[in-house]
């Protein structure tokens, strides 16, 4: 499996990553918002957060191997080359849902023990970040929502800017992350 990026498209690590962090953020955002088809309490729901939070922190452990394997050579060149505020926006994209990717993870385990519960992750209790503190807990849980929201926000433009160029530009910055066809 190579990690080293070839000069017109991603490594299969880096696509392999990349499509993997996807469906695992679909299943983030979806256990949230299926959480409320059980009622409070009950057994359904517990299994339901619980799958949130690890499958949460399963992102934010994968973001860490996704930056490495970019920190490993420049990324493909786009064919035609965009203009430099295109390039410039791409950039804080990434960037943005780097940061997304690693400070909800550690927000959501942090209004966790601020609310005084243990997290699981696959298995393993995890310890406490900070002391039980309901209302820190309140707070922290409404950045949590607001961050939730606004990584809506940054997937659905980072879809549509792939999208974008694949059909309206023409050039090839969505194919150097699709995978190979056989």
């Amino acid at each position: 499996m190579p990690w080293k990026n070839s000069e017109s498209r991603y490594s299969t690590v880096s696509i392999t990553l990349h499509w993997l962090m996807l469906v695992l953020l679909a299943l983030v955002y979806a256990c949230i918002e299926f959480r409320g088809i059980f009622p409070k309490g009950s057994g359904g729901r517990a299994l339901i957060t619980e799958s949130h939070f690890m499958l949460g922190l399963t992102v934010f452990v994968l973001v860490w191997l996704r930056l490495f394997a970019r920190s490993l050579g420049p990324a493909p060149q786009i064919f035609p080359a965009s203009p430099h505020w295109q390039v410039t926006l791409a950039r804080v994209m990434h960037w943005a849902l780097y940061i997304f990717m690693i400070a909800m993870p550690i927000l959501g385990w942090l209004v966790t023990s601020a609310k005084g519960q243990q997290v699981m992750f696959y298995g393993i209790d995890l310890p406490m970040l900070i002391p039980e503190d309901k209302t820190l807990a309140k707070q922290m849980q409404g950045w949590h929502e607001l961050g939730g929201t606004i990584g809506y926000w940054l997937i659905g433009l980072h879809a549509l800017a792939g999208i974008y160029h694949h059909y309206v530009v023409g050039d090839n910055t969505l194919l150097r992350m699709m995978p190979k066809r056989s």
